[in-house]
């Protein structure tokens, strides 16, 4: 899994992903913020329309009231009747034509008025005039507390409500003021409206609508198990058979009241629709985004990608030149700057390579022409012969010391730059007579190589710079004798570690550390400088298998420890 994700973990997929995830988060505030302010426009709208109705209905029931105030009025006003109840109330007697006369004029009013299904008129006693065939007492008739909201009024219209009588139609009352009286009460008119006269019928399906009058009371409703308005009245919104309702309310100049019920999902229809239409408008714009994203990403990657793919070659050892590519100017000037490296690159390694080969040549012509190792050889060996036949023994042990020496430095076999421990060891005994010789018993040595590890190969001549550091460093400005020990031992089933100590005169702390520092830069001279190539041939030799191969231990005026750690199977060749 985790090899996988690192093969999509490119450039070119990072930037893809971070336009995407940018572009996601823009579209979908983007999406909310305009669904919101839609949706709160369209609510908003649709209410602002549901309100106009409100009023525009309520209007209506006022317009309504109005014409059925109007009506009466007429019949109050009329002549006739004034000057009938003028007489009633001044206590003379009616005749019974008289009253017939009543019959026509209620008529005729009544027909031109919408509504009205009948009038009745009563004297300032309460006794029923009109029609003429009822002789019932207006108490009788309904509840006298009407009779003083009539007096209140003072010749206004106060509406009743319901006929107790009979429910399918309603009951207003006024009272008869008598003009030519100083609007004395002459007596009182009851009118009987038709229920239907305040029914609307201009509503959206969908919607219930409520007219109560002053009372409290539905006096419509397009809708028979809403009866109820007392609930209404108290919240903005209402349940009805599990869906939810806005409740609008309006009330009139009059008194009356109208609530209109619609449905709340009726005020979001459209916004299902835009949402719909903004979510594909988003799919398709990520879908867009998403392909202009991806062109636009491989445009920017692609010269990124070829010189990445160039580079990678230079750990093949190909310093290729990368093509030009038509691209933005960063990325065209580290292009440029890449190509520039690799030409200066490639001339200063054939440069190198070639004055290589020249020094090589001259180094060795320079030593076959100072150097001829059978001549070398033979003029020694004559010496020796010729010392131990004048009785120098000393002197002829020193001669074939140094012709070994000589023929193994600069000898040369198959595998030249690899030999055995004993080997390097009589190497280091050959060292240490001919430096006995000049140094007389001045120094003194021991060697210890036990007999299992004298076959393990080690690089040629890595021991014996750090013996002859041990003399000339150890025994220097000392006179006491100077010992040197070489030994050999396992620390592991794998590794060896090559001991080379002196007791001489060692170093403080302060040179010791310039030595160590030396060992690991190669920037100075002396004992650092042995250190530090001994260092760089165990890593060329061994690879990784020594880490840290070679360690100094000192102490003034008691003796230097040098310390290499190899593998006893050697390394790599």
């Amino acid at each position: 899994m985790l090899s996988y994700l690192k093969k999509w973990n490119t450039l070119r997929n990072q930037i893809l992903v971070v336009f995407l995830f940018v572009m996601v988060i823009v579209l979908s505030l983007v999406s909310m913020i305009t669904l919101k302010q839609v949706s709160l426009l369209i609510r908003n709208n649709a209410e602002n329309q549901i309100k106009q109705t409100a009023i525009e209905a309520s209007g209506r029931i006022d317009s309504l009231f109005e014409q059925l105030n109007t009506a009466t009025k007429f019949v109050m006003t009329n002549q006739e009747v004034q000057r009938l109840f003028e007489r009633i109330h001044g206590g003379e007697k009616v005749t019974f034509p008289e009253l017939q006369r009543l019959k026509s004029v209620v008529n005729n009013i009544q027909a031109n008025s919408e509504g009205i299904y009948s009038v009745e008129l009563y004297t300032e006693d309460l006794k029923q005039v009109f029609p003429l065939d009822s002789s019932m007492k207006m108490f009788q008739r309904l509840n006298v507390k009407w009779i003083y909201e009539a007096d209140r009024a003072k010749g206004r219209l106060v509406w009743i409500g319901e006929d107790p009588r009979n429910p399918q139609f309603y009951l207003a009352i006024r009272r008869i003021t008598l003009m030519e009286r100083h609007f004395a009460n002459g007596g009182y008119l009851l009118v009987r409206i038709y229920k239907p006269y305040f029914a609307i019928t201009e509503v959206n399906t969908g919607q219930y609508v409520l007219v109560s009058d002053p009372e409290g009371k539905v006096i419509f409703s397009n809708n028979s198990s809403l009866t109820d308005v007392s609930s209404l009245n108290q919240r903005s919104a209402t349940v009805i058979n599990q869906t939810e309702y806005m409740v609008t309310k309006q009330s009139s100049n009059k008194g009356f009241t109208v609530f209109i019920l619609t449905p709340v999902s009726a005020l979001t229809k459209g916004v299902n629709s835009i949402r719909f239409g903004i979510i594909f408008a988003g799919i398709i714009g990520m879908l867009v985004y998403f392909l202009c994203s991806l062109l636009l990403s491989t445009i920017i990657t692609r010269p990124i990608v070829q010189l990445t793919k160039t580079m990678r070659l230079a750990n093949e050892r190909l310093l290729t030149v990368d093509p030009k590519m038509v691209t933005v100017n960063e990325i065209r000037e580290l292009n440029s700057t890449y190509n520039q490296l690799v030409r200066e690159t490639n001339h200063l390694i054939k440069m190198v390579y070639q004055k290589e080969i020249v020094r090589s040549q001259s180094e060795l012509k320079a030593l076959q022409a100072q150097i001829n190792p059978h001549f070398l050889y033979n003029t020694l060996e004559s010496l020796r012969w010729s010392l131990e036949e004048k009785g120098e023994e000393e002197l002829a042990d020193v001669v074939v010391s140094m012709s070994e020496l000589f023929r193994y430095t600069i000898s040369r076999n198959v595998n030249d730059d690899w030999v055995t421990l004993k080997e390097e060891f009589r190497h280091i005994e050959n060292y240490m007579d001919i430096i006995k010789f000049r140094f007389g018993d001045r120094i003194k040595w021991h060697l210890s190589l036990p007999e299992e590890w004298e076959n393990v190969k080690i690089p040629k001549l890595l021991i014996q710079p750090l013996v002859e550091n041990a003399v000339v460093h150890g025994s220097e400005n000392r006179t006491a004798p100077c010992t040197i020990t070489v030994a050999v031992k396992p620390v592991s089933d794998r590794h060896l570690e090559i001991m080379v100590e002196d007791d001489g005169v060692g170093m403080d702390e302060e040179r010791l550390e310039a030595v160590k520092q030396a060992m690991h830069t190669g920037e100075a001279k002396g004992k650092g400088m042995a250190l530090y190539n001994v260092k760089k041939r165990l890593q060329l030799y061994y690879k990784k298998e020594t880490s840290d191969g070679i360690t100094i231990e000192s102490r003034k005026n008691k003796g230097t420890k040098v310390t290499l750690r190899i593998p006893v199977n050697g390394g790599e060749r």
